[in-house]
This record gives structure tokens, C-alpha cells and sequence, in this order.
């Protein structure tokens, strides 16, 4: 499944206002504080960005203060000191970084711009917007056509899962191409390329010789290539540069986590590891994320992709993502964000341009599409709510066409369904009893996403006027994978809570009272290195890590399961903690031990196959109830057959087959049985 795509988003800088609201900064005001961090080259005090964007009604003090929870609830620009700030365009606009064109490059005489500037672009253009520059003269573009396979790691840094949309969005071919069916990649598509024949030839490039650029108009985005040979760069400068990139990269996951995609963790790693980092001799990213580090990999986050540490899984969350900061949210925003339904005016006015095209202006109706009733809102805020929509029906209903918004009507009216939907199934569970560890994994993430899009979704169609049919066109395509993805996700909680239900009934009727100071059982995420495979199971605190190792091999059905363990260890996946030496793993140690010693994380390697990684859910999520027994509670992925010898093989063979059953096996969740697993778990354990 290829979603979401990259709607054509609106910059969440600007509410509109009615009289019940107050607003800390007003959108005009916004969209100047934007327009001063693209043009601002330097460091910069809050009080001199307020002086460029205020209006005679605003001291110059209070917009300060809001400039800096704007700037920090949105990542937009870098905190220098405890005074100055510097903007995007300030930190990377003159400094240089590396290019390494790769052998088909080489071999078509070619150099796909793709992500190779990122962050040192300006991130308002696609990648096909570029120019490049040689001694002085402008680089020639031309195309190259091919599988679209071919042309996805060339965007990968950008997200894997958004590769796909900007090779669609490369040219309008391509983006006919794609959606003529979103569930299948077209079987050719051509990118904008640049013609280095002649450079490759001039300079005798070979492989491993590099470019550095230089940015010569970060607005127009205009860069400079200088070919460096691959031997004038010492190894020490290269490795120099590596370790603060290793610096960077784990200062960005532990200030901002996964943020809100790879490019802003990929913009904070380059902020972190400091001015060295930014600088050369250097890698190119791309040749350092794949290539050089062994500490940081791409890892799942819901349906998209984040960079992490190797080895560990980003952790669930149990809220949706506020797309306002704090103190810029408006008076309804405040309202509804207090009821668990943190969107933006955009998102709500479309739902009362939603109600005009249905045709029903109930206050009631409409308040329900909004606030779901497990949102529980109070009587005020739905009076207040009540009080925004008739406000917002007379501004809307004079100018309001039935013919002008007919084309975007229907796939408004999904969107606010489907987003009415998903906000429905996390508050209620939310306020449920089930314990996370029994949902499937990412839960909480995969339905922050889906609602995050199609309010991005909503929030486009906020308009009178009907998008361009091409545009209509890719919104709906995504709406179909957004809605194909919701309800996959929505049967695999009911799954999980059907069987949460009748484990618990079976354990409140086989409980013995005298057992109730038994030691309690352990949650463990268990998962393949590399694929998107995992289970996630209950045993007892007393197994250890041999007989953790027997049950790995049941849950993946390996031939091996029970036999005596191989030559290899348990490992911490981050190695010592606190600075001292790594604690001693022995077969003998039990999950109860583990956790006595607050050991949450570690892995094994069966030999010649794959990375296991274990992860150790807290005390909290054990299921004391269940102490007496193995099972599995949840998973994803069919099992890979005996014949594949780890994940690189896993995707090859993946690649080589066509999008059938076969394949939806590994790819999609359906592919796990819980019930055949717990079958083979009871008749081992």
C-alpha cells in the first residue's frame, strides 16, 4: 500500500478569525515571521524578529514571547543562545556539503538531484526545481526514464514511504501515471536528471570521487559542484566528521524523538553536531546513513519511517499530535484540544463547508461530526462550538454555490467521515481498559497519522472554489489508501480486543485465590531486524532467556526451536548503561531478572540468519493474570520461509514477485495467525 501522499499542504501558520476567539498572533503576522526566516542570513534576537513583523496594536514584548513558543512548538528555526536564533536559511545557506553520484549514475552520465541537499535546500522547492552550476556555467537537465524501483533510494532520506510521491510529483506524466491506480506503481516513469556527461568525462570522475556544493541561491535554490577526488580527503577527516554526525544524529532523537519526519531529525543532527558537521572533508548523508554508521537505522514509526537507533523500537504514544503550538492556539482550538480533538480552524471550517454541501445545517449534526461522542465534551464547550458554527454558516452560506464546490464535495465528505472515524476509535481507547501492550504495534502512532492526513486533507478542501481535477484526483487516491489503512488497523483492535476479552473471562473462571502471590508475567515485543515482522507475547517472569530463545523460534516457526543454543549471546542493544560495564547475559537469567535489572532492551543473532530484538515492556503493561502461561497477544508479518537467510534476502524476494497473496503475506499484517501461533505456543510451553 502506497500512502499517504504529499497533499499539497498549507503552511500551519494562519487561523481565521471570528469574533469569539482571541488569537495570541494574528496570520498576517505568521506569515511575516516565515517571510523573515527566509530572508534572515543571520543570528537574530526574538525582540528584532517582533520589530519586522508587529503592528501598532502589539507591544513588541508580548510578540517575543509568542515568537518563541512558535519557533519551539514548530522546530523553524535554532535556539544560538539563551538571546540570538538563527534560521534555516542562516545556518545552511554557505556552507558546503557532498554529493557522491553512484555507479548507474556514473554509467548514464546522469546525477539525480533527489534528496542529495537536503537540508541545505530550501525546503519550499522539489527536488526537480534545483540548478546546478559548473565553472560558472548552468548544468543541462534532461530525463531518464526506467522502473520506479529504480529511482526510490534517490528520495528515501525524505521518507521511504514518501519516495513514491516525489517521483510522482516530478512531472505531470508521472503523476497521471500514478494515479491511475494508487495500489500499483506504474511500470515506467521518467525524473528530471542533470546531463554530466560531459563533466564525468572532462574530469575523469571514477567511483568514490565526490562533488562538494556550495549554495549560490538557497531562495532559487542554485548550487555549485567542485569534483574532490576520492583520495584527497585523509580517512581521519572523514572520521572526524562521522563522529560528530554520530553526535548529531543522538542529541536530535533525544530532544525532538522522532519528530514529525525524517527531514526535521535529519535538520536538528546537522544542527547538533555542530559546526564541524557542516563542513568538509565529509560524507554524503545518504552514503553515511547506509554505509558508514552502525548505530543508527531506518526504523518503522506507524505507516511512515523515522532514522533511530539501531536496534531499538520508537516508542508507542497514547495521544494524538497537536498540529498548534500552546499559545497559539485560537479560543474554539483551545476547546476542542481540551476535549481530546486537537485540530485547527482549517479542519473545522471544512466541516461546515461539509455540512453546506450535504445540505444539512444542523448545529447538532455538525457538532457530532467534530466532537464524536467519546470526545465527552461539556455543555460549554459544545455551546461554544455551536456559537462558532452559526458564525461561520453566515459568513459561508452568501457566497455558497452548490455547482462552484461540487467536484471537492464528495471527497471532503470522506475525509471529515474518515476523520471523525479515526478520532472516535482513539478516545475510546483511550478511556478503555485494554492494556497497550495487547494492541497491535504502533497503534496509537499509525491513527495520530491517519488523522493527522486527512485533517491536512480537510484543510486543503477549505475553500469555495474546487482544487484543479488533477488535484482532486491524487487527494482522492490518498483518501482511498487512508481508508483501506483505517479499516485494516481498526479490524486488527477488534481482533486484539476480542481476544483480550475472552483471555480475561478464561482466567477469572480457572483463578485459583490461593495463586494470587505468584509472580506476574512479562510483556515482550519480539521482532526481525530489518523487516517489519514482530509478535508480541505474555510469559512468566521465571523463563529464561534459553527458554525465550525456544519460544522466538515456535513464534517464527524455525525448524531449530528447541535445539541446544547456538554460539552466540543475548546483547544489550545500547551496550553498557550509565557509563559502566556491560552487565553479563547468561542463558540462565530470567525475564524476572532482566527486569530486576531495569534491562529493557537486548538481541541475539541466530546464525546465519537474523537479528532477534527483544524489547521489555514495563511493569505496568505485565499481565499478572496470565502468569502461568505463554502467549502471544499480537503481532504482524507472515513468518519468512526457511529458505531466506535474513532480511536482505526477505526484500529481494519480495522485490521478485508481482503484488499477489503470496506477497501480501509478509507485507501486510493479515499475514500473522494468532490463534495457529498460540495453538503451537500451548502444545511447546
Amino acid at each position: 500500500m502506497r500512502w499517504p501522499w504529499r497533499l499539497p499542504l498549507q503552511a500551519l501558520s494562519g487561523r481565521l478569525l471570528y469574533g469569539i476567539v482571541i488569537r495570541a498572533m494574528t496570520q498576517s503576522q505568521e506569515d511575516a515571521l516565515y517571510d523573515f526566516l527566509d530572508n534572515e542570513t543571520g543570528p537574530f534576537t526574538l525582540e528584532h524578529a517582533a520589530a519586522s513583523i508587529k503592528t501598532n496594536s502589539q507591544k513588541t514584548g508580548r510578540l517575543a514571547k509568542e515568537i518563541r513558543s512558535l519557533i519551539n512548538a514548530r522546530n523553524i528555526a535554532f535556539s544560538m543562545d539563551t538571546n540570538q536564533w538563527i534560521s534555516r536559511r542562516g545556518c545552511f545557506a554557505n556552507v558546503p556539503f557532498v554529493i557522491s553520484p553512484t555507479r548507474m549514475e556514473l554509467a548514464n552520465g546522469i546525477l539525480i538531484p533527489g534528496h542529495r541537499c537536503l537540508p541545505f535546500a530550501n525546503p519550499q522547492l522539489f527536488p526537480q526545481e534545483y540548478v546546478f552550476y559548473w565553472n560558472g556555467n548552468p548544468i543541462p537537465v534532461t530525463a531518464v526514464e526506467g522502473e520506479p524501483e529504480e529511482f526510490y533510494p534517490y528520495y528515501a532520506l525524505f521518507g521511504e514511504e514518501f519516495a513514491p510521491q516525489y517521483v510522482a510529483r516530478d512531472n505531470p506524466a508521472n503523476e497521471s501515471a500514478y494515479n491511475q491506480d494508487p495500489y500499483e506503481d506504474p511500470p515506467e516513469v521518467s525524473v528530471h536528471t542533470l546531463d554530466m556527461r560531459n563533466i564525468y568525462r572532462e574530469t575523469f570522475f571514477v567511483p568514490g570521487d565526490r562533488f562538494v556544493v556550495r549554495t549560490r541561491d538557497w531562495k532559487a535554490g542554485a548550487f555549485e559542484l567542485f569534483k574532490t577526488g576520492k583520495d584527497d580527503w585523509a580517512d581521519a577527516g572523514l572520521l572526524e566528521w562521522a563522529a560528530c554526525a554520530e553526535k548529531g544524529f543522538a542529541r536530535s532523537f533525544q530532544t525532538i524523538g522522532p519528530g514529525s519526519s525524517t527531514e526535521e531529525q535529519i535538520l536538528f543532527a546537522y544542527w547538533y553536531g555542530g559546526e564541524r558537521m557542516r563542513d568538509i572533508p565529509a560524507y554524503a548523508l545518504e552514503e553515511y546513513l547506509y554505509e558508514k554508521t552502525e548505530h543508527i537505522e531506518t526504523t518503522a514509526y506507524g505507516i511512515e519511517s523515522r532514522f533511530w537507533y539501531a536496534g531499538k523500537e520508537i516508542p508507542d504514544r497514547l495521544f494524538l499530535e497537536d498540529p498548534a503550538s500552546i499559545t497559539g492556539r485560537t479560543g474554539i482550538e483551545e476547546l476542542l484540544h481540551n476535549a481530546g480533538v486537537p485540530i485547527s480552524e482549517y479542519v473545522i471550517q471544512s466541516y461546515i463547508r461539509d455540512a453546506l454541501y450535504r445540505n444539512d445545517l444542523s448545529r447538532s449534526s455538525i457538532i457530532g461530526r467534530i466532537l464524536p461522542p467519546a470526545a465527552g465534551a461539556d455543555e460549554h464547550t459544545r455551546a461554544c462550538l455551536s456559537k462558532y458554527i452559526s458564525h461561520a454558516l453566515d459568513t459561508f452560506k452568501p457566497g455558497y454555490s452548490p455547482f462552484t464546490g461540487q467536484a471537492a464535495g464528495p471527497v471532503r465528505q470522506r475525509a471529515a467521515e474518515l476523520h471523525t472515524a479515526v478520532i472516535e476509535l482513539i478516545l475510546r481507547l483511550q478511556k478503555g481498559t485494554i492494556k497497550p501492550s495487547c494492541l497491535p504495534k504502533h497503534t496509537f502512532v499509525v491513527l495520530s497519522q491517519i488523522q493527522n492526513h486527512s485533517a491536512i486533507l480537510l484543510e486543503d478542501l477549505d475553500m469555495e472554489e474546487s482544487p484543479p481535477a488533477a488535484e482532486l484526483e491524487t487527494l482522492d487516491n490518498s483518501l482511498d489508501s487512508m481508508i483501506e489503512t483505517y479499516e485494516d488497523m481498526k479490524e486488527l483492535i477488534d481482533d486484539a480486543l476480542r481476544n483480550f476479552r475472552r483471555q480475561g473471562l478464561s482466567v477469572v473462571k480457572a483463578r485459583d485465590p490461593a495463586a494470587s502471590g505468584s509472580p506476574p508475567g512479562y510483556s515482550i515485543q519480539i521482532s526481525l531486524g530489518g523487516t517489519e515482522i514482530w509478535r508480541r507475547i505474555i510469559v512468566p517472569g521465571l523463563v529464561s532467556l534459553k527458554t525465550l530463545r525456544c519460544i522466538t523460534g515456535v513464534l517464527f516457526g524455525w525448524k531449530d526451536a528447541e535445539a541446544d543454543p547456538p554460539d552466540c549471546r543475548f546483547t544489550l542493544v545500547n551496550g553498557a548503561q550509565d557509563g559502566g560495564p556491560e552487565p553479563l547475559l547468561e542463558w540462565e537469567d530470567t525475564v524476572e531478572d532482566l527486569n530486576s535489572r531495569r534491562i529493557q532492551e537486548l538481541r541475539y543473532e541466530q546464525p546465519g540468519k537474523w537479528v532477534v530484538k527483544l524489547l521489555l515492556l514495563s511493569c505496568q503493561d505485565a499481565d499478572a493474570a496470565g502468569a502461568g502461561a505463554v502467549r502471544c497477544v499480537a503481532g504482524a508479518g507472515a513468518s519468512p520461509p526457511d529458505f531466506i537467510t535474513g532480511p536482505l534476502q526477505l526484500k529481494r524476494y519480495i522485490d521478485s514477485l508481482n503484488w499477489t497473496e503470496k506477497l501480501d503475506r509478509y507485507a501486510d499484517p493479515k499475514g500473522f495467525d494468532l490463534n495457529a501461533c498460540n495453538r503451537e505456543l500451548a502444545s511447546r510451553f
